[in-house]
């Protein structure tokens, strides 16, 4: 994801805008992998090879985000790991 997209994006939840970024993996002016946090709703969308992942929380796949969790933990704030929502570790 190109970091430019923050300036645009809002979360899907409540419309909040802006969003803060959290890079694990960059190159350049992209984000390889990653999460947008809302502050607002407190909500975490994962970045998985460029790709924000930012759905409904129903049509999320909690399996696959809380093995991103578990594989990030060391790498993103306290906020995200023990308290985002829809799930946390």
């Amino acid at each position: 994801m190109n970091k430019t997209m923050m300036e645009i994006l809002a979360c899907p939840i409540d419309k909040n805008h802006p969003l803060e970024l959290f890079e694990i993996n960059q190159k350049e002016d992209v984000v390889i992998e990653g999460v947008i946090f809302c502050p607002k709703c407190s909500r975490f969308y994962p970045i998985m090879e460029e790709i924000p992942i930012m759905l409904p929380d129903d049509l999320r796949d909690k399996k696959h985000e809380i093995e991103f969790l578990n594989k990030n933990k060391d790498n993103l704030p306290e906020k995200i790991i023990t308290k985002a929502n829809p799930w946390h570790l």
